[in-house]
């Protein structure tokens, strides 16, 4: 097909669908029904074929329309894409760079209410890892590809639990681009299931039986908030999971009695399980129930702030967060490869075992762990409670 001529553009009309009149290299004039005729170059780049908006006739002359189109096969052979780099200095002229998802990022970690050791770490990864890949683009434009990129990078320099929280935050940067107008979609959602699973490792807890005499005192010297202490104070004794501890409800204690139920529904194997309480979990509970129980009126149930033992600091209508107690031994100095609130569990597993010397069995029915015996039935628990000579301990307990 010859190329284009100034004479044969003007004497081309419009018909009843869009015509296009190629001129070659990727170069044509595309004629809508209704008379407009305007530059278009159709190129590949990324595996992807793509439109490049040149301008409209007869304002961009084909001479003109033809250096615009030499322009843009240069910046193909360089490795850049003709129409991104377009969309990023139209952006830049119109002030648009308020909407980059560096900005954007940048705007949302400022309002982040964080320890000032995770902030150092979360801008670090963005500094390093996201920004100079991603950050100067549109955020609007940005799909789950770009993201995954990001994530395959950490992953092969073993970043690989890193390149989780990466992620994680990203998304968070989206949803708030979301919620301030910026973008129609999160695409990190789609990434569901493409990342490389995180390693499994154990909750970290202090491993000498000695380190615990440091870590209660500590505890009992905490100034912070009163219902945190407690809850701090109620963890090594009753050695449940965290979520079960800040979600206790009065409701479930009999303090009379010293023992406390968890009901199946909040247990991780949904089955029942039954804490008896020594008189120093029986003491904590005692001091603090004037604080967060309200007994109901006559005839009626609990009221939703009286519900729970640890309410939470903003709503007593809600439990404690479930960052509680990990921020608190944080403040308190313990890092969190040292110790965690599901630690307390291996703290008791191994002084039950290895220093008080109880059976193993019982231990892990304590820790609400799915128990059998050689026939495959499980153990019932409530035979332990108390009185069996064979589940008291022996050598040191005696």
């Amino acid at each position: 097909m010859p190329p284009l001529s100034d004479l044969a553009i003007r004497r081309a009309k419009p018909t009843g669908k869009t015509q296009k009149l190629f001129d070659g290299g990727g170069l044509y004039l595309e004629i809508s029904p209704a008379g407009g005729r305007w530059w278009r170059m159709k190129y590949r780049f990324g595996g992807k074929e793509k439109r490049l908006a040149l301008g409209v006739y007869p304002e961009v002359t084909l001479a003109l329309a033809r250096n615009r189109r030499e322009d843009a096969r240069r910046l193909l052979a360089q490795g850049t894409d003709p129409g991104q780099q377009k969309k990023d200095a139209a952006a830049a002229k119109a002030g648009l760079n308020a909407l980059t998802f560096e900005s954007i990022g940048r705007e949302w970690m400022k309002g982040r209410i964080w320890a000032p050791s995770y902030r150092i770490k979360v801008e670090a990864w963005m500094e390093n890892d996201v920004f100079p890949w991603i950050g100067s683009r549109q955020a609007a434009e940005l799909e789950a590809p770009d993201f995954l990129s990001i994530a395959r990078r950490m992953e092969r320099r073993g970043a690989i639990e890193s390149g989780h929280r990466v992620i994680q935050n990203c998304g968070q940067i989206m949803r708030y681009a979301i919620a301030s107008g910026i973008a129609k979609r999160n695409p990190v959602a789609d990434l569901r299931g493409a990342l490389q699973p995180k390693p499994k490792r154990h909750y970290a807890a202090l491993a000498e039986p000695k380190e615990l005499a440091p870590l209660l005192r500590a505890i009992y010297a905490y100034q912070g908030r009163p219902v945190t202490r407690w809850a701090l104070a109620l963890a090594p004794l009753v050695f449940v999971r965290p979520g079960e501890l800040r979600q206790a409800e009065w409701s479930e204690f009999d303090l009379d009695a010293g023992v406390w139920v968890i009901p199946a529904g909040r247990m991780k194997m949904r089955a029942e399980h039954m804490v008896p309480l020594s008189r120093q979990a029986l003491a904590i509970l005692r001091e603090i129930r004037p604080l967060t129980y309200r007994e109901p009126a006559a005839g009626s149930m609990a009221t939703a702030a009286g519900r729970y033992v640890f309410s939470g600091r903003n709503s007593a209508h809600r439990p404690l967060s479930e960052n509680t107690v990990n921020t608190a031994l944080r403040r308190m100095g313990f890092e969190s490869d040292q110790m965690t609130g599901h630690g307390f569990r291996a703290i008791a597993r191994t002084i039950l075992d290895e220093v008080l010397g109880f059976r193993p069995d019982i231990i892990e029915h304590q820790l609400a762990h799915a128990v059998r015996d050689p026939n495959g039935r499980a153990y019932n628990r409530t035979t332990h409670l108390g009185h069996s000579k064979s589940s008291r301990p022996r050598g040191p307990c005696q």
